[in-house]
This record gives structure tokens, C-alpha cells and sequence, in this order.
């Protein structure tokens, strides 16, 4: 027999079932349908595993090549990887568990399968239409009622035609996640954020790194001074980064190794190494999901929706990696959130993308909140700047990290923050404090006139705001 809900949400993943919570939290009858585990890409594929690696490849580091300069003299340091992957897999299966807690916690059905929307029939007259569930344990379809639909169904990585995943020598960032040992060297196709940071951790690690990137610059959505600081630093740690590099897929050969050829400035470089990760970014998982029942658009691979996440189908809402625009895990966590809210009739507020932190957890970090400056300038803004290095700052030098800097961009006519931008220790975690101050539309006066602990690493922010206007106490 169909059951009936309020909602059906087609994914588990972060946007999913935080949107199901929600759900559950407003009185709605809520189940979701995912074919893999709760918790989708973010937690078994992408962030957290990604975090829980590059955490083991920094302690490495440090204890191997840097601990002498804090005084801790070692020896006979060594890494065991499968050790760093038993405790990625720790970590990945205790929030795993939590996730399914909170499932329970809110009375949330879920169904382990594939579900794909058939729409309304004589069958069934709701405008949700119906849900049909291939279940995985191999049992007969489960047949869903549903007054509305969330599409959180995710991205998976991206490839270029000609570079075959061969899931050995030729892999995505889903495979390289699941490495048993680590290669000599290799080769990444892409200097995008996931590419960085993948070239940042296996460096740690001691894998030989090259990283060939099309465009003229690595990390190319950051503001440009945040890029060349970034090559700056991994190069000097003894990355090989190649831009403005065309990777040529025909030349492609894998026998016990990759080779491949770049155009770059008209002439033709061969890379070899013992294996290649391809990173150039996502694609949304729009295929077999009953998209063609329905009046949902897809334009360039991405599901259309308005600005509170319908699509063409006003019942049918989409969020998260499919619908495009910042493919973050709490990007997908807010869209659902607010889809929910809308669906249950309640107050909500359009995000305004501008004023969504982004992070790079590289070593070092980078993160980011508002607009570059060559976009303030494109958009006519009339802008000053303040920046300031972590150098000057005694927690980082405590640390031993103290390369890098924060900049902010402010508009000189009216004294609003346009955009942050960092590079430096912990820079991941100390973005939110620049992310307030847009949300809340602090002047860099105001962030200035903040009392920040001595020493802490947020200092940087008060020195960084007071330099906008030339006050800075300790440049």
C-alpha cells in the first residue's frame, strides 16, 4: 500500500537530511529516499573523509620535517597509512551514526533504494504525484504519495572526455579516498579548490605533486592575491604547479604510469607519474530520477529554480549540488532549510550568496566571504583595502605558521564591507567572524574597534579592519 507524506526528499546528503529535520521540526510528515548511505557525498566522500586525511598528512609533516623547529627532536618517523585510513573511517562512521540518531530522533522514514518520480495518474491524484522506490535489499518497489518533493540527489565528480577512470592509475577524488598506499607521485588535472587541497595533503604525506591547471591562475574563483600566495607557498614547499596548461586527453598512457602531454603558451610538456587524479570539478545528478515526467527545466546540467528553490513544478523544489551555484555542503544545509519553510508556510529569507564564507583546508588554509576586488571594481564600487600579515601577529609566529595574510575589501563611499579574503593558519575557521560582520553589515571600523584576545589568531581581523583605513597598530 502507497504511503502518504507531507514531503519526499530524494537524497540523504547534507542538504537532504537537514532539510528533513527541518521538516520534522515544523509537524510534517517527512521520509527520504537515498541509495547510498545518510549523509551523502559531504560525509563519505568529499568533506569530512577529505579533512580526516589532510589532518593525518599535517601532523606527518610536522612531526617528520618540522618538529625540530619547535624544540621536539624526532626520529624514525614513519606513516602508516592504513592506520590514517581506519581513523578517517572512524570519524566517518560516528557522525554516520548520529545522522541516522537524528533520523529516528525525528520520526523521519527512510528508504534505502533509488527513487525516481512518476508524476500524477488516475493512480494518484496528488500534485506530488508518485514516488517510486527501486529498494536496494532487492524487495518490491515502495510506492510513495507525497503533497511535495525535495531534489537533493548531489553532484559526482566531473571528468574530461578522453581521460578514462580506470579507478587504479586514472582516478577522481572517490577513488583516491579509498587509496590502500600511497603513490611515489602524481599528477592532478585541475588547481580548483578540491585539487589544492588534494596536492596540499599528499605533499604532507610525501608524494610528489604536479599540478597542471588550465587556467592562469590556481584556485581561480579566489581573489588574485589569495592565488598567488597560495602558489607561492606550495611551490616553496616543493609542489610543481603548472597554469594557463591545456591538458591534451589523446596523449594519454597508462602502462605502470601515467604520461600525458599539456599544451602551454604553444608548445607541447609531457608529465609523468605513477598515477593521476582528475579535478575539475562536479556534475549534478539529474539522470534517472523521472525528471522527464515532470515540467522541471535543466539548463547546463543544473536543475532551474526560483529563489525559493521550486522548480517549474511549484510542488517540486531542488537544492543543493543539483541546482548548481556554490556546490558547498552548508550552502545545501540552508537551501533545504529554507525550501522546508517555504513549503510549510513559514517566514524565510533568500540567501544571499555573497555572503556565504568558502574555504580551502589546504596547508595553508584560505577561505573567503563576499566579493573579490576585481569584482568590486567591475561592479563600479569605488574601494579601499587593508591588509595584513600574519607575520605581525605573535599566536601565528607561536604556532609556527605565519605565512599568509588577511585582506579586506571595503567601498569608500559608504564604508561597507565588500568582500574578506584569507590566507593563513586556521583561516577556516576564523572566516565567521567576517561573515557576521556582512551579515550584520559591520564597517571595518566597528571590526577594528572589537577587543580581539592577546595572542589569539583573531587579532589579525582587528588589524586587518584598521588598516583599511590606514590605522593599523602593528604594521
Amino acid at each position: 500500500m502507497a504511503q502518504e507524506y507531507d514531503i519526499v526528499i530524494l537524497g540523504g546528503g547534507t542538504g537532504g537530511y537537514v532539510a528533513a529535520i527541518r521538516a520534522a521540526q515544523l509537524g510534517l510528515k517527512t521520509a527520504i529516499v537515498e541509495k547510498g548511505k545518510l549523509g551523502g557525498t559531504c560525509l563519505h566522500k568529499g568533506c569530512i573523509p577529505s579533512k580526516a586525511l589532510l589532518r593525518s598528512a599535517e601532523v606527518y609533516h610536522t612531526a617528520k620535517d618540522r618538529a625540530h623547529e619547535y624544540g621536539v627532536i624526532t626520529s624514525d618517523v614513519t606513516l602508516d597509512f592504513s592506520a590514517v585510513q581506519k581513523r578517517k573511517q572512524s570519524i566517518v562512521d560516528q557522525l554516520h551514526q548520529g545522522v541516522q540518531g537524528l533520523m529516528k530522533k525525528g520520526k523521519i522514514d527512510v528508504y534505502e533504494g533509488t527513487g525516481r518520480m512518476l508524476g500524477p495518474s488516475i493512480f494518484s491524484p496528488s500534485p506530488g504525484g508518485t514516488i517510486s522506490v527501486e529498494m536496494n535489499n532487492g524487495e518490491e518497489n515502495e510506492m510513495l504519495i507525497p503533497k511535495n518533493v525535495v531534489l537533493a540527489t548531489g553532484s559526482r565528480p566531473r571528468t574530461l572526455p578522453g581521460l578514462t577512470i580506470d579507478k587504479e592509475f586514472v582516478m577522481t577524488s572517490d577513488e583516491a579516498l579509498e587509496m590502500t598506499e600511497l603513490p611515489k607521485s602524481i599528477i592532478i588535472v585541475g588547481g580548483g579548490v578540491i585539487g589544492i587541497e588534494w596536492a596540499s595533503m599528499l605533499h604532507d604525506f610525501g608524494v610528489e605533486v604536479t599540478v597542471i591547471e588550465y587556467a592562469d591562475r590556481i584556485i581561480p574563483t579566489e581573489d588574485d592575491a589569495i592565488s598567488k600566495e597560495m602558489k607561492k607557498i606550495l611551490e616553496k614547499k616543493g609542489i610543481t604547479i603548472v597554469t594557463s596548461a591545456k591538458v591534451v586527453s589523446e596523449t594519454l598512457k597508462v602502462d605502470n604510469g601515467v604520461t600525458i602531454e599539456a599544451e602551454i603558451k604553444g608548445e607541447m610538456q609531457s608529465f609523468q607519474a605513477e598515477k593521476m587524479l582528475v579535478s575539475v570539478g562536479r556534475q549534478a545528478n539529474v539522470e534517472n530520477i523521472g525528471i522527464e515526467n515532470t515540467d522541471i527545466v535543466v539548463e547546463n546540467g543544473f536543475v532551474q529554480v526560483s529563489d525559493t528553490y521550486q522548480t517549474k513544478e511549484s510542488h517540486i523544489y531542488a537544492i543543493g549540488d543539483v541546482i548548481g551555484g556554490l556546490q558547498l555542503a552548508h550552502v545545501a544545509s540552508h537551501e533545504g532549510i529554507t525550501a522546508v519553510e517555504h513549503i510549510a508556510g513559514e517566514d524565510m529569507h533568500a540567501m544571499e550568496t555573497e555572503k556565504v564564507a568558502r574555504c580551502v583546508y589546504s596547508n595553508p588554509e584560505a577561505s573567503s566571504v563576499g566579493m573579490t576586488e576585481a569584482q568590486a571594481k567591475e561592479r563600479g564600487y569605488n574601494i579601499k583595502t587593508g591588509k595584513f600579515s600574519f607575520k605581525a601577529i605573535g599566536k601565528a609566529l607561536v604556532y609556527g605558521e605565519s605565512d599568509g595574510f588577511v585582506k579586506i575589501i571595503a567601498d569608500k563611499d559608504t564604508n561597507d564591507i565588500l568582500g574578506v579574503h584569507m590566507i593563513g593558519p586556521h583561516a577556516t575557521d576564523l572566516i565567521s567572524e567576517a561573515g557576521l560582520a556582512m551579515v550584520l553589515d559591520a564597517t571595518p571600523w566597528e571590526i577594528g574597534s572589537t577587543i580581539h584576545p592577546h595572542p589569539t589568531l583573531s587579532e589579525i581581523m582587528g588589524e586587518a579592519a584598521l588598516a583599511v583605513d590606514g590605522k593599523a597598530i602593528h604594521s
